[in-house]
């Protein structure tokens, strides 16, 4: 680490794994968190929160997931069932579901149901095998799309997007414009932090005309 101008600089080959992860997670934020949700080939529905996540492309539809494996480099049940069923569904968390969302982030034995250890419903798939959270106030079914193995800890899964399931009260079915404050939806923060996203501003981006000319140029 060094000091420059105000600045400390962080040189990531010198970094451990675990250090790099709190520069990152600290500073990168928030982070939408998807809510996502499995099913093993035994029919055993798993649910777990991720904040390494965002969409990235809308032609095609394209979401993407960064799944860390277990210690022993094994992987969790959410990219094992995703590598055996190739689908998923990603529920968005609200502030109204975020006590039922960290129930099921605990660390609970293979098998367990999450969802109703945290008080939740599951709602069968239209366009996937797995289930949706009826709670959720967003879900996003998927079909796997690809699987990028980054490291022996951590997959990347890009998912393609088949079918979005949006409380009537958020989205206008005609413009296809979602309601902000009626989603309320929470990001990741660094450590147990979390936000809101009620905390909002609209910034439009001025054209290159505008911005010459109150330049004098």
């Amino acid at each position: 680490m060094t000091q420059k101008t105000g600045y400390h600089a962080f040189d990531f080959a010198e970094l451990t794994a675990r250090e790099a992860y709190k520069v990152m997670i600290g500073t990168i934020v928030p982070r939408p968190i998807a809510w996502v949700t499995t099913i093993s080939t035994d029919g055993v529905v798993n649910a777990a929160p991720y904040s390494f996540f965002n969409c990235l492309s809308a032609d095609p539809p394209i979401l993407a997931l960064g799944v860390e494996n277990k210690p022993d480099k094994s992987l969790k049940d959410t990219a094992e069932n995703i590598r055996m069923t190739d689908c998923f569904t990603v529920n968005i968390v609200d502030r109204a579901n975020a006590e039922a969302m960290a129930v099921t982030a605990a660390g609970f034995a293979p098998g367990v149901d999450e969802l109703e250890m945290a008080g939740l419903t599951a709602v069968p798939g239209e366009s996937v095998a797995c289930p949706r959270i009826a709670e959720a106030p967003v879900a996003f079914e998927c079909e796997r799309y690809l699987g990028i193995a980054v490291s022996a800890s951590r997959e990347i899964i890009l998912g393609r997007i088949l079918r979005a399931h949006i409380r009537e009260d958020i989205i206008d079915p005609a413009t296809h414009y979602s309601d902000h404050a009626k989603l309320d939806a929470l990001g990741r923060m660094g450590g147990n932090g979390y936000a809101g996203t009620l905390d909002y501003f609209d910034l439009p981006t001025p054209s290159a005309e505008t911005v010459l000319a109150a330049r004098g140029v």
